[in-house]
């Protein structure tokens, strides 16, 4: 599929740093500084770190998150422990009513390794609290076919679109494609309750250029009620799917409900954003950063994207 050609640049404003009450970080960390899958329901803001192993909550622009355990233990400090350790859970979406018997977010991990495809269902309370009743799920079926397919796997993002779930791949690096994976939602409940059913995918690839040089990567993805998407895509110069570098900058895109890549804008700034979400009302969405740096905070955006015709 070919790139469209970029729109005007996207501005997003500041809404607030991704700041903690630190007694809830199992290190007392007065921030979240890997930000990943974003999540915006109930009031909240929902966001998962693919360093931890908490998923942390904001009520509004000021008060500091709070950290959520969803999976035990803690990781180690020393960066490159961290890394090696880490479920590295990328992508975050809630189900729609109709697939679970009640409100749930689900935390995935990107593939990448055999210790990051672990996914956990967190169920949600009334006031949009998580429960503690976390249930951790394997993923290897669900990614197994993709692994063969991809030679290998970076699952960045994933939401409900339809009767579909849809992981989005990120390529650019170790020789992997940009792509979305169409899955028949039977075949995630299936994981959720550890069966191990077979399902028929689809999988669409992307051409999302590059920015100065460096390719593009999928980072996130937020459904529309229509069928059309967003996504995020982040250009970081690394030498392979596992490994940070420095990044160019991101773009925010959109995908028709017919599957059509109808408009990029690359965001002002050189951020990597590395989640998207929709806004409950209105045209605006919030995306999160990742500065891959312990000692910086990441950042909540909001932009406006304009509605467009199918």
């Amino acid at each position: 599929m070919s790139t469209p050609p970029f729109g005007a640049p996207l501005h997003a404003a500041h809404l607030r740093d991704l700041g903690l009450d630190a007694a809830s970080h199992p290190s007392r960390r007065a921030h979240l500084c890997a930000a990943s899958g974003l999540v915006c329901e109930h009031g909240r803001v929902y966001v998962v770190a693919d360093d931890e192993h908490h998923l942390a909550v904001f009520r509004d622009r000021a008060t500091p998150g709070v950290m959520h355990r969803i999976r035990s233990g803690d990781l180690p400090l020393p960066k490159r422990a961290r890394k090696r350790r880490k479920p590295d859970l990328e992508a975050l979406l809630s189900l729609p009513a109709g697939w679970a018997a009640e409100p749930l977010l689900l935390a995935l991990g990107s593939g990448s390794r055999p210790n990051r495809r672990t996914g956990f269902a967190v169920p949600l309370e009334r006031d949009g609290a998580p429960s503690s009743r976390v249930h951790a799920f394997d993923l290897a079926a669900l990614y197994q076919p993709l692994m063969a397919r991809f030679g290998g796997l970076n699952i960045e993002g994933a939401m409900v679109v339809g009767d579909r779930l849809v992981l989005l791949n990120r390529g650019g690096r170790d020789g992997l494609p940009n792509a979305a994976v169409f899955l028949p939602m039977p075949a995630l409940l299936d994981a959720l309750s550890g069966r191990r059913g077979s399902a028929v995918l689809r999988v669409q690839h992307f051409e999302l250029g590059a920015l100065d040089g460096v390719p593009l990567g999928f980072t996130d993805g937020a459904a529309r009620p229509d069928g059309s998407w967003l996504f995020s895509a982040a250009a970081e110069h690394s030498a392979d799917s596992v490994a940070d570098g420095p990044c160019r900058g991101s773009v925010v895109g959109e995908v028709s409900a017919r599957g059509e890549l109808v408009m990029m804008r690359r965001v002002a700034g050189t951020a990597k954003i590395e989640g998207i979400a929709l806004q409950p009302n209105g045209p605006s969405i919030c995306l999160v950063t990742d500065d891959d740096d312990a000692q910086r905070s990441a950042q909540l955006l909001q932009a406006e994207w304009p509605r467009t015709r199918d």
